[in-house]
């Protein structure tokens, strides 16, 4: 009997609502092993309810499913969805009553993921563990707290939230985004501060959630160049030396968008995705751009996939069975949704 079909290490999108057959043809091949979702790909319940579950069924090794839903700015999925606050308001309930702080990250981490496993989507790429430093064009309300330990409480207290609904947390954007104020999907920022000053401050909240069992990471398009001249998605330093063994990182390491002019620096698109796993990702995501998606699995055509990977990437799907009948009418459900009614 044939064995299924492993996860590959490259996650795509799709440009419509529904599967075409250029689609269906691409996602079935050995190097991918993801597809992340976007505003485009959402018009129902009913209608992404139905695409997720065409996805999973097309490979007996499932594809995963994931989508930036973190709240605020970012969440993809609006429509019949609750709408979630930026994380910046959880921060600051935090900073007023610590209790209360802890409680309402549980749940609206909760509703969140209990709404995205409802049409079948594994998991979202939050939290943002960012520092807010006051100057990122990108990260700004986004971020927790501008306190290191803000962050790490609150953000531990969310990920416990995905977890009691199942769902996989993946910190973003290692080991920290905030402090530099371009914006990497158009510029290439540099970070000049010292090692010494990130690991005691923006590392911090990752180290945190390493240690509650996070099991997702996603490193930033930045340049720390007291450290090292590529950005840390493309480091050995900071993905072997810093993350797997300063850190005892085993999760699943998340390359941020290849497309993204932050990356540019690698090279063309072949040499960020083989860079981005040659240092230590066990995932490239390409998006918005197929030609490019096709062209790395070319040029990767024959790749040996990384049974490591592949073990750590199967953590991250829900640890509970899939959601049925109507959770809106639970009473947890109804507490979370009174608490995000409150935060809005």
């Amino acid at each position: 009997m044939k064995s299924p079909m492993p996860i590959g290490p490259l996650m795509i999108d799709i440009d419509g609502v529904e599967l075409s057959a250029v689609d269906r043809d691409i996602l079935q091949h050995p190097l991918v092993g993801g597809v992340i979702l976007f505003s485009r790909n959402y018009e129902l319940i009913e209608q992404v309810s139905v695409l997720c579950d065409e996805i999973h069924r097309l490979r007996k090794e499932p594809l995963l499913i994931a989508v930036d839903h973190e709240g605020g700015r970012v969440q993809r999925f609006r429509d019949s969805f609750t709408r979630i606050p930026c994380m910046q308001t959880l921060g600051e309930v935090y900073a007023d009553n610590k209790q209360r702080g802890v409680d309402y990250a549980q749940s609206v981490a909760w509703l969140l993921a209990m709404e995205l496993r409802k049409v079948g989507v594994d998991f979202s790429f939050a939290p943002v563990l960012d520092l807010d430093y006051g100057c990122s064009e990108i990260i700004g309300d986004r971020a927790f707290s501008a306190d290191k330990q803000v962050v790490a409480e609150v953000a531990e207290a969310f990920q416990q939230g995905l977890t009691e609904a199942g769902m996989a947390s993946v910190g973003k954007h290692f080991p920290g985004h905030g402090a530099v104020a371009p914006d990497s999907h158009i510029a290439i920022p540099i970070d000049d501060r010292s090692l010494e000053e990130i690991m005691h401050n923006d590392v911090q909240p990752f180290k945190q959630l390493i240690k509650s069992g996070m099991k997702g990471v996603m490193p930033a398009h930045v340049i720390y160049q007291q450290v090292d001249q590529l950005p840390a998605g493309f480091s050995e330093f900071w993905l072997q030396r810093v993350l797997r063994k300063q850190l005892a990182f085993d999760g699943a390491i998340f390359s941020d968008d290849l497309s993204m002019h932050g990356a540019s620096v690698v090279g063309d698109f072949e040499q960020r995705a083989r860079q981005a796993l040659n240092a230590g990702g066990d995932m490239a995501l390409v998006c918005n751009n197929r030609t490019a998606a096709e062209k790395i699995i070319d040029s990767l055509n024959g790749l040996e996939i990384n049974a490591k990977s592949v073990e750590r990437l199967n953590r991250m799907r829900p640890t509970r069975a899939a959601i049925t009948g109507n959770i809106e009418d639970s009473t947890r459900w109804q507490y979370c949704r009174r608490v995000i009614d409150e935060l809005n």
